[in-house]
């Protein structure tokens, strides 16, 4: 008997798929996104030395104030600002975006939407 694979495992297939065309260097690492029911997570990773060099979600202290309902779209676009904002405060200003296997739409959308308006170039 063939089972169906599950929703979860389709996406962990498709985001193998998109990682082997997507590389993060030390000058433009790449920006993973993780989608949970309640909360959105996004990480810039160089993956020449195997480093997260800044990461930011809407569980941060700084966020937790500021966004009262964190699975909507708006903290989503809080959170890429927030990203965005790291990044270049460590000099990074162009990154590769991994969408982690999701639908670029919706909250991961706003994420890259965020970046990119806080000076993220990609």
């Amino acid at each position: 008997m063939i089972t169906k694979p599950n929703r979860k495992e389709t996406r962990v297939k498709r985001h193998q798929r998109i990682r082997r065309s997507l590389w993060g260097q030390t000058e433009r690492p790449r920006l993973c996104v993780y989608r949970s029911n309640k909360h959105i997570y996004a990480q810039l990773v160089d993956d020449s030395s195997s480093t997260t060099l800044a990461c930011a979600s809407t569980l941060d202290p700084e966020l937790r104030a500021k966004v009262d309902k964190p699975w909507n779209k708006d903290s989503a676009k809080t959170v890429g600002e927030l990203i965005a904002k790291r990044a270049m405060e460590k000099g990074i200003k162009a990154v590769v975006f991994d969408r982690g296997g999701y639908i670029y739409h919706g909250r991961i959308a706003a994420v890259a939407e965020g970046a990119r308006e806080a000076g993220l170039e990609f």
